[in-house]
């Protein structure tokens, strides 16, 4: 999970400040040092922490918060409003022209996942109503063109496209006039892009930014660079005046330090995160969101957001009748496994929830991989079992098991773990309606009853 290292440190930081009754301007010194290290280690820029921290004490030694009753939840509540602000305060939206087409140019080095990052944000702005239309603009690379036909065809939006030899800014120029003749509303152009940075490539889009005039230029990183995603970001910045980044790669990388980093450096707001290499997988950034999660206080929103752009309501309301008279069985089980492996692991689901840093620790170890192979193992188990097994597992003995593994193709272990799985996901749902008993009820999620 992103930012992983950076969150439990931190969360550990502001326990032990709970710990006190007081502060003293000591123990904010001590934190601060924890809070600057943790940075470090996530490898955010060095300035970039050092303006951090150096703001977050000087509002935290305030007498306003020292003297106060609950000093430490103050002190939390300050560095959330640093966190957020780092990355850029609000969200920032897609600059969409009232006069259409909105034409976005799409920029970065190679291997930053430009090309599909274009089809992701193809898909996504086909989902809101427009009509988009991906042009191939990049020249040198031939597995680029037909790696955006290929998207095209999956997403099915049109690809523009001209033969080989045609420089960029014709094509540029052409794809415009096709979309106005066409009623494309959106026009997404895939630039080339280098190894490295140099001024070749440079002069290649300022020329094709001073014919098309983009109304958005992005420009695509990789975030499992880190620091050099933060550079390139800057370099790009001060060369062609970027209107917005999307760091890819976000769900490898446990660090998030460009992520951090990026805004204060560059100037330039995060606009969206790649989460996977699924044409589903950007998402909008949140600052605000993403610093909570950080805090451990959740991301309730993007988790409603989340399951209610996959889940069934009906379903929903046919397992909460079953949980309310505790008639939950495996086949439900499975049910709920297959709505919810489109949201990604429970760990991920977890992380969004206010305070479940804990249950999220004690879940370790038996999180089932929903979107891998894994998720094929448990339907095959569930599938070998009788309908009296799936119905009460207290019957499946070691005779039972050893029958399910050979039926699945498993192992008895496997077996094991399905069961263990299901106790858990049943005691899980069993705290989630206590959390919602105890104040959480406003966020009512689709999938938790």
């Amino acid at each position: 999970m992103i930012f992983e290292g950076l969150a439990d440190r931190l969360q550990e930081t502001f326990k032990k400040l709970r710990g006190h009754g007081k502060l003293t301007e000591e123990d904010v010194n001590e934190a601060m040092r924890e809070v600057r290290m943790a940075l470090l280690e996530a490898d955010v820029n060095f300035k970039v922490v050092k303006d951090f921290v150096k703001r977050v004490k000087e509002r935290a030694i305030g007498q306003d918060v020292l003297e106060t009753l609950t000093p430490a939840q103050a002190v939390i509540r300050i560095v959330n409003e640093e966190l957020t602000e780092l990355m850029g305060g609000t969200q920032s939206r897609l600059n969409i022209s009232a006069q259409p087409p909105t034409v976005v140019m799409m920029v970065g080095l190679q291997g930053s996942g430009k090309t599909t990052t274009a089809g992701k944000l193809a898909r996504n702005l086909k989902k809101q109503g427009k009509h988009p239309l991906l042009v191939a603009d990049d020249i040198y690379r031939p597995a680029a063109v037909k790696q955006l036909q290929v998207l095209g065809e999956q997403l099915e939006i049109p690809v523009f496209s001209m033969e080989a030899g045609t420089d960029a800014v014709t094509i540029a120029h052409n794809a415009l006039e096709h979309a106005l003749s066409h009623a494309l509303d959106v026009v997404l152009i895939d630039t080339a892009g280098r190894l490295h940075i140099n001024e070749e490539l440079m002069q290649e889009l300022r020329s094709v930014k001073a014919e098309v005039h983009p109304h958005e230029i992005l420009l695509v990183v990789d975030a499992m660079t880190g620091q050099d995603a933060v550079n390139v970001a800057e370099s790009f910045h001060k060369e062609l005046g970027v209107d917005g980044v999307v760091l890819t790669k976000m769900d490898g990388d446990a660090r998030g330090g460009a992520a951090l980093s990026v805004k204060a450096v560059t100037g330039c707001p995060i606009k969206f995160v790649g989460m996977g290499e699924k044409l589903d997988a950007l998402e909008p950034f949140y600052p605000d969101r993403m610093a909570s999660r950080i805090l451990g206080m959740g991301d309730v929103l993007s988790l409603i957001e989340k399951a209610q752009s996959v889940y069934d309501a009906e379903e929903a309301k046919k397992i909460e009748k079953k949980i309310r008279k505790n008639d939950f069985t495996l086949d439900d089980f499975l049910e709920q496994l297959q709505q919810i492996r489109k949201m990604g692991s429970f760990g991920d689901i977890l992380g969004m929830l206010p305070g479940m840093g804990n249950v999220k620790k004690q879940l370790e170890g038996v999180d089932v991989d929903l979107n891998g192979k894994e998720i094929k193992h448990v339907e095959a188990i569930i599938r070998s079992m009788t309908p009296a097994e799936r119905a009460d597992i207290t019957i499946v003995n070691g005779s039972r098991r050893k029958r399910i593994a050979q039926g699945s193709g498993t192992r008895i272990q496997d077996v094991n773990k399905v069961l263990k799985q299901f106790a858990e996901m049943r005691k899980m749902m069993k705290k989630m309606k206590k959390l919602q008993g105890k104040g959480l009820s406003r966020f009512r999620l689709p999938f938790l009853p």
